[in-house]
């Protein structure tokens, strides 16, 4: 694996506990560094990381909340 890539994953604490986790990645990145951005997007999904996930959240959120109030009124 390069240093390149090393550095990248041990500096993101959800990176490497995914690459813990999910040890066939050690083999993919080690024989092909250039799969990297596929192991973020990957990260990503299972964790839910994307701008889309989050929008998303906040919205469940903001409607818990507004059923909340509806209720005690």
């Amino acid at each position: 694996m390069s240093l390149e890539t090393q550095f990248t994953i041990k500096n993101n604490e959800k990176y490497f506990h995914y690459l813990r986790t999910h040890s066939y990645w050690y083999k993919e990145l080690n024989r092909n560094p250039n799969k990297l951005n596929q192991f973020i997007e990957e990260v990503k999904d299972a964790y839910k990381l994307r701008t889309t996930d989050k929008v998303e959240k906040a919205i469940e959120t903001f409607e818990f909340l507004q059923s909340i109030l509806s209720t005690l009124q």
